[in-house]
């Protein structure tokens, strides 16, 4: 049986490494279409749905990540429809990455496993956050182990400007903090990999941000065998150079979120249903698909830059 990082990391190969972010605050629809919906989840959800079954068709990303922050600040009905978007991921033939980011202890670490491992919110892989100790990452390992087949990224070196307040900090017993967190993501990932004899990388990944050069090659020669989450490239400022950097041999998903949600507000084609108000979910789901392609192509661009230098 192939764990679902495996299958991410071959999705990765044939589709290429984009990652497509449904963050898909209300405030990213267009405000006269938004109000033609029942409410605001109603909307998010169809528009997940829309920009999900054109990237799937076109074979554009290879995986979508779903923010649950997003979902939670809507209440029980966005939660019901970040339930009906992992859904509709996975019945597409995508992977789901529910960007949660936990990292709690003992019994409480237990429950979030299991809310995002089984149940309403099952998911592929989950975002977990190690600065509160390693024994929080205990509870999610046991699912890379235990024959489910989910994986987890592990935040190593984040994309955001206040990293550095913690992950680059120096320890007295010498390196970065980030350093002290890839020691045990490597064990983990020897570990969760002993029953998947013969798949390419591990059910643990890292999380690691694209946003400064200076780190991109360090951190992908350092952990030359680990699939990695890239996030910051698109909105956030990360280049497309810095992010094939990051792909390596072992390759990852490079998220972009706003880029594609919001492609429809720089869309030229769409101008004049911009100007009338006359826009559809159709339209701005055209956009986003066409973001996704195109966010495709510059990031495989790049990787062949990378290779003839």
């Amino acid at each position: 049986m192939k764990h679902n990082m495996q299958k991410l990391q071959e999705l990765a190969g044939t589709n290429g490494p984009l990652c497509v972010g449904l963050d898909t605050d209300p405030s990213y629809i267009p405000e006269k279409l938004l109000k033609t919906f029942g409410s605001a989840p109603e909307a998010v959800l169809t528009y997940n749905k829309e920009i999900i079954r054109r990237i799937a068709a076109e074979k554009s990303a290879c995986c979508c990540k779903v923010q649950i922050a997003y979902y939670e600040a809507m209440g029980i009905a966005g939660m019901k429809t970040y339930a009906e978007t992992l859904r509709a991921v996975k019945e597409s033939g995508l992977v789901c990455i529910s960007d949660i980011k936990r990292g709690d202890i003992a019994n409480t670490a237990e429950a979030y496993a299991r809310a995002h491992f089984t149940g309403d919110f099952e998911t592929d892989i989950v975002t977990v956050n190690p600065y509160m100790g390693f024994d929080t990452l205990a509870p999610f390992v046991k699912y890379c182990t235990s024959g489910t087949a989910k994986g987890i990224f592990i935040l190593l070196r984040t994309s955001n400007p206040g990293m550095a307040d913690i992950e680059q900090q120096i320890l007295k017993t010498g390196g970065r903090v980030l350093d002290k967190v890839g020691e045990e993501l490597k064990r983990i990932a020897v570990q969760s990999a002993g029953q998947y004899a013969g798949q390419t990388c591990s059910p643990a990944g890292a999380v690691v941000g694209c946003t400064e050069e200076s780190d991109a090659k360090q951190l992908r020669a350092a952990y030359p065998d680990i699939f990695f989450l890239i996030p910051g490239y698109g909105a956030q400022g990360g280049a497309a150079r810095i992010a094939a950097t990051l792909l390596g041999k072992a390759g990852g998903t490079v998220n972009s979120s706003r880029g594609i949600l919001c492609a429809w507000q720089k869309d030229q084609t769409l101008a004049e249903q911009r100007e009338q108000g006359a826009l559809s979910i159709s339209d701005i789901a055209d956009a986003a698909a066409h973001a996704a392609l195109t966010a495709k192509r510059e990031l495989l661009d790049a990787e062949k830059l990378l290779m003839k230098e």
